[in-house]
Parts: C-alpha cells; structure tokens; sequence
C-alpha cells in the first residue's frame, strides 16, 4: 500500500520559517522523481519545488531563494524547508511522487499525500 504521509505544517507569523516532512513508503522510492505543492482555497494547484533522482531541484518563482527542497534516500523522505515565509504562503501543502504537468496546467502525479496546513499571518 502506497503512503505518502506528510507532517511539520502549522501556523507561523510573517518573516517565520517551516520545515515540512513527506515519508514515502509501499513503492520504490528512488523509482520517481519527488514534488511539493500547494493549494490555497478558491485556487488550483501549483508547484512549488521538485526534486529529481539526480538531485536536481526546481523551484516557482514564488519561492525562489526561500524554499529548499531536499530528500533523505535512507529515510525515504522528501523535506521542503520554507523560510521567510509571507501570508501569500498560506496554503495546504502536499508532496507526490512522480509529478507532471497536464494539459491546461493541471499537475498530476502518480502518487499524492493527504495535506498539511501552513497557516501564515501577518
């Protein structure tokens, strides 16, 4: 049974930093490239980080120079450190495995977490 099980949201002031944690279990981890991405209500999806088997990283621009995206291979877990974060960053938050960007826009993935709430207020 596939899991991806993603912890470490919660409420922050502006200026204050997050780091989520994405454990991924019941498939071979290293087998698909590893995303976060977020949802804010009334908005559709966006990427914010992905991370590839080589270790190469993407980031939105939205993001760049505040988010890091990193894995731990051992664990089988893909982390999203999230620093000076803004109320813009208010949003849930979920990692998948194997992401791809459809037609319209839409992203996809093989694999989808449940969630984890980042609260930001100014």
């Amino acid at each position: 049974q596939v899991q991806l099980v993603e912890s470490g949201g919660g409420s922050v002031q502006s200026g204050g930093s997050l780091r989520l944690s994405c454990a991924a279990s019941g498939y071979t981890y290293s087998s698909y490239c590893m995303g976060w991405f977020r949802q804010a209500p009334g908005k559709v999806r966006e990427g914010v980080a992905v991370i590839d088997s080589d270790g190469s990283t993407s980031y939105a621009d939205s993001v760049k120079g505040r988010f890091t995206i990193s894995e731990d291979n051992a664990k089988n877990t893909v982390y999203l450190q999230m620093n000076s974060l803004k109320p813009e960053d208010t949003a849930m938050y979920y990692c998948a495995a194997d992401p791809f960007l459809g037609d319209g826009g839409r992203w996809f993935a093989r694999y989808w977490g449940q969630g984890t709430q980042v609260t930001v207020s100014s």
